[in-house]
C-alpha cells in the first residue's frame, strides 16, 4: 500500500475507534438503565458521563496503538487481529477505569457491571469494524486501490514459489512487475526478466518498486548482503525468503555461552507440562465437538448407507506419533472398490467419489470419527496430518526433514491446512508449515489454527 493510501486508512480507523469507543460506552449506560433489575433509581444522565467516556477514549485509542492495530499487515488473519483487539480493550478498560477512579472520585458513579458493558461492546463492535474494514480493504486492492509494485530477485524454486502465492491473493495490493536474475527467463513465471542483480538499483528506480523479495535462499551470504544493501539505498521494503528448511521452522533466540554471542535456530516449543495442556485440551474439544455434532454424524452415517453399498466407516492406517501406525477413522467417502488396485493419491473432483462423498470432503464431514482417535490418544484436534505409511516411505527421501513431523501427535488439523495447502498440493510446503507448527507452538496458536479451520470448513475449501 502507498504511503497515502496508508495514512488514509490509518486515518479512518482511529475516526472510526474513536466514535465506536462512544457508541459503546454510551450503549453501556443504556443497557444500565433499562436491563437491570430491578432497575436501578437516580441514574445520572449520559451527559454527567461524557469526561469519563473520554478517559476511556484516550486510554483505549492509546492501547491501540501500543498494540500495533493502526500499524497494518497485508497478511494479518482477522484471529490475529482479534486477539490483539481483546487484548488492547482489556488492558485499556483497566487503566481507564484506574484513572476514572482517582480523577473522578469526589463524584464517582461509574458501577462495575457498567465498565464490563462498556468492555464488551467496545470489544464486539471494534472487532466487527475492523474485519468489515479489512474486508473492504482487501475488496479496493484487489482492484488496485492502493498496489504496491514489487520484484522478486531470483528465478528459482523459492522465486516461483513467491510468484504463486502473490498472484493467488491479489487482496493484499502487491503487483508483481517482474523477475531479477542473473540469468534471463523465458517468462514461465508470468512476468518479465527484467535483468541481472547488479541492475537492481536502477531498475527500482525505472519501474517504482515499493518492495523487493528476495528469494536467492541457495545464494551466498555476500551475495545476499550486496543484495539488500542495494534494495535498501533506494529505501523500499525488502523481504528475505529464507532457506526453507534450515531458518523458516525454527524461533531464532539470542544467547551468550560465557560471553560469547550465540543464535539459538531450534528450540521445539511442545514438551514437559506444554504437552499436558494440549491433552487436556484435546480431550475437551473432542468431547464437545463429539457431543455437538453426534446428530450430525448420525445422520450422515444413514445417508451414506442409502447412497451407495458398502460401510459406513472407513478405517485407514496412517503413521503417527513417533512414526507409528494407528487405524484413523473416517465416514466412507468413495466407492468400496476405490481401491482396489492399490492405494492412491486424492486429487480434485476424484472419480472414485460417490455422489454424497464430493458432499462429505468438500465441507470435511468425513472427517467428524477422527475425534473419536483423539479422545482415545492416537491424535491431537491440531497438528500435522498423518499420511499412509507407502507415502511417508517415498517422501522421506524426497523431502528433508520429512520426519520429523513425526515428532508430535498428527492432528485432524493443522497450520498447512488453514493455509490452503489441502489435498494434491506440495508436500514440501506442508512440511514447511508443519515444522512451523511443531516448534512454535502455544495454547493461542492452537486456538488460532482451530478457529481458522471453522471457517475453511464453512467456507467449502475442499481436500
Amino acid at each position: 500500500m502507498s504511503k497515502r493510501a496508508g495514512l488514509a486508512s490509518t486515518l479512518i480507523l482511529l475516526a472510526l475507534d474513536g466514535a465506536l469507543i462512544g457508541v459503546a460506552f454510551y450503549l453501556a449506560h443504556r443497557l444500565r438503565i433499562n436491563a437491570e433489575y430491578p432497575r436501578p433509581q437516580n441514574i445520572p444522565n449520559f451527559r454527567f458521563y461524557i469526561p469519563m467516556a473520554l478517559v476511556q477514549e484516550v486510554c483505549l485509542i492509546g492501547m491501540f496503538f501500543f498494540y500495533r492495530l493502526y500499524h497494518r499487515k497485508r497478511s494479518a488473519s482477522h484471529v490475529d487481529e482479534v486477539s490483539a483487539i481483546f487484548g488492547a480493550v482489556s488492558v485499556g478498560t483497566i487503566i481507564s477505569t484506574a484513572v476514572i477512579s482517582f480523577a473522578f472520585k469526589s463524584d464517582m458513579d461509574y458501577p462495575r457491571l457498567m465498565i464490563v458493558y462498556a468492555w464488551a461492546l467496545t470489544f464486539v463492535l471494534i472487532a466487527m469494524a475492523r474485519i468489515l474494514h479489512t474486508r473492504m480493504l482487501w475488496i479496493l486492492q484487489a482492484r488496485g486501490f492502493g498496489e504496491t509494485k514489487v520484484v522478486i530477485v531470483g528465478a528459482g524454486e523459492a522465486g516461483r514459489m513467491i510468484a504463486q502465492a502473490i498472484n493467488k491473493s491479489p487482496e493484499l495490493g502487491y503487483r508483481l512487475v517482474g523477475i531479477i536474475d542473473d540469468e534471463p527467463t523465458n517468462g514461465e513465471m508470468g512476468v518479465p526478466w527484467l535483468g541481472p542483480t547488479a541492475q537492481l538499483n536502477p531498475l527500482i528506480e525505472q519501474y517504482q518498486i515499493g518492495e523487493v523479495f528476495v528469494a536467492m535462499p541457495e545464494a551466498s551470504h555476500e551475495k545476499i548482503l550486496s543484495i539488500i544493501a542495494d534494495a535498501q539505498r533506494d529505501k523500499v521494503g525488502i523481504k528475505v525468503f529464507p532457506d526453507l528448511f534450515q531458518i523458516i521452522s525454527s524461533p531464532v533466540g539470542i544467547g551468550d555461552l560465557n560471553g560469547l554471542p550465540m543464535v539459538t535456530l531450534r528450540d521445539v516449543a511442545l514438551r514437559g507440562w506444554r504437552l499436558t495442556l494440549k491433552r487436556i485440551m484435546d480431550i475437551v474439544v473432542a468431547a464437545a465437538a463429539l457431543v455437538i455434532t453426534s446428530p450430525l454424524m448420525l445422520f450422515t452415517a444413514v445417508l451414506i448407507k442409502l447412497d451407495s453399498p458398502g460401510p459406513v466407516f472407513y478405517p485407514q492406517i496412517r503413521m503417527g506419533l513417533d512414526a507409528k501406525p494407528f487405524k484413523i477413522l473416517k465416514f466412507r467417502s468413495m466407492r468400496a472398490d476405490a481401491e482396489a488396485g492399490g492405494p492412491g493419491w486424492t486429487v480434485k473432483n476424484d472419480p472414485r467419489k460417490t455422489r454424497l462423498g464430493a458432499f462429505l470432503r468438500k465441507f470435511h464431514v468425513d472427517e467428524l470419527p477422527q475425534f473419536i482417535n483423539v479422545l482415545i490418544g492416537d491424535m491431537s484436534v491440531v497438528g500435522p496430518r498423518p499420511e499412509r505409511p507407502v507415502f511417508v516411505e517415498q517422501f522421506r527421501r524426497l523431502v528433508p526433514r520429512y520426519m520429523e513431523r513425526h515428532i508430535e501427535k498428527a492432528g485432524i488439523t493443522g497450520w498447512a491446512q488453514v493455509n490452503g495447502l489441502l489435498g494434491d498440493t506440495s508436500i514440501a510446503e506442508r512440511t514447511k508449515y508443519d515444522l512451523y507448527y511443531i516448534e512454535n507452538w502455544s495454547l493461542a496458536f492452537d486456538l488460532k489454527i482451530m478457529a481458522r479451520t471453522v471457517w475453511v470448513v464453512l467456507s467449502g475449501q475442499s481436500e
